[in-house]
């Protein structure tokens, strides 16, 4: 099945080099693929996987490793941000 993936600030840079001005692609995952699953193959350093959201609802940390998605969801990761 296809979902949207997103990554934003300094994860962009783990995105196909072609999806990283829009931090959007398309990707196929199996439909029982976890969360984490879906992450992995990216290489995403797991202390940068800070905010998880799929269709805008939140996702702790602890629902990662068994939440699924259905057709057409969309899972965006920002890592953690700084400021002031």
């Amino acid at each position: 099945m296809k979902i949207i993936f997103k990554l934003f600030a300094s994860l962009t840079e783990f995105l196909p080099q072609q999806a990283r001005y829009t931090n959007v692609i398309e990707i196929d995952v199996a439909p029982d693929a976890t969360i984490a699953q879906i992450i992995e193959p990216f290489g995403l350093p797991e202390k940068m996987v800070h905010l998880v959201l799929v269709n805008g609802s939140y996702v702790a940390p602890e629902d990662r490793m068994s939440k699924t998605l259905k057709e057409g969801d969309a899972l965006a990761i920002w890592p953690p941000i700084a400021g002031g």
